[in-house]
């Protein structure tokens, strides 16, 4: 597939032209007591309050993000496109406390969305040229600050943190069609291909994974 350019330049950065901002995201008890507290978050400067808490809150990755990140080569894969793992040298260098930590930037999760998307996509052969996958990468990411594009829940706390990451455990019980043999083929990783879907509950016994 081809790809134009409707809101970003080729060769800049697609955040470039969005203003972000410094917040606060935290939840009290009527008493004043604090629940949750996460400080120094980055958001979209436009995002209201509430959006800000919704992503902080709910889709930012709380625990396991490494500090230091390393890029696996992947010769058939473009080099900006290659998924990253815990550089354990580096994180070696690092107090424990300091290893690994939570996604403070709604920028950490619009680029694992839509990176995954782009990576996935490339590995299936979906774009005409490298072009083209670079143009849908940053536009992806241009409209999901600017809220003109938002996938559904699951997708937001479970798509990208093993290709940005390297965060994986074992399967949940779900399943995904091998794009390379076509036929419907039960996941061995929880992350790598995460369950990305909304729920549909059957029954009140379902229990999402059977």
């Amino acid at each position: 597939m081809k790809f134009e350019r409707r809101y970003t330049q080729a060769g800049r950065d697609p955040y470039a032209s969005i203003e972000f901002r410094k917040t606060t995201s935290e939840i009290r008890n009527p008493d004043g007591s604090i629940v949750f507290q996460l400080k120094d978050i980055e958001v979209p400067a436009s995002w209201s309050q509430v959006a800000g808490d919704i992503i902080a809150q709910k889709y930012f990755r709380k625990a396991g993000v490494p500090a230091k990140l390393v890029k696996i080569e992947e010769n058939a894969t473009p080099s900006w496109l290659w998924r990253s793992k815990s550089d354990e040298k580096a994180l070696e260098k690092l107090s424990e406390d300091d290893r690994y930590g939570s996604e403070m930037s709604a920028k950490q999760v619009f680029d694992r969305l839509a990176g995954t998307w782009t990576y996935w996509g490339w590995k299936g052969g979906y774009f005409t040229s490298e072009e083209d996958a670079q143009t849908y990468f940053d536009e992806m990411r241009y409209m999901l600050a600017t809220q003109r594009v938002a996938p559904n829940s699951p997708q937001w706390f479970n798509t990208g943190l093993h290709w940005a990451y390297g965060i994986d455990g074992p399967g949940q019980g779900h399943h995904y069609v091998d794009f390379e043999t076509g036929k419907l083929t039960k996941s061995k990783s929880a992350y790598e291909h995460p369950q990305p879907h909304a729920c549909f509950i059957q029954s009140v016994s379902d229990s999402l994974v059977g």
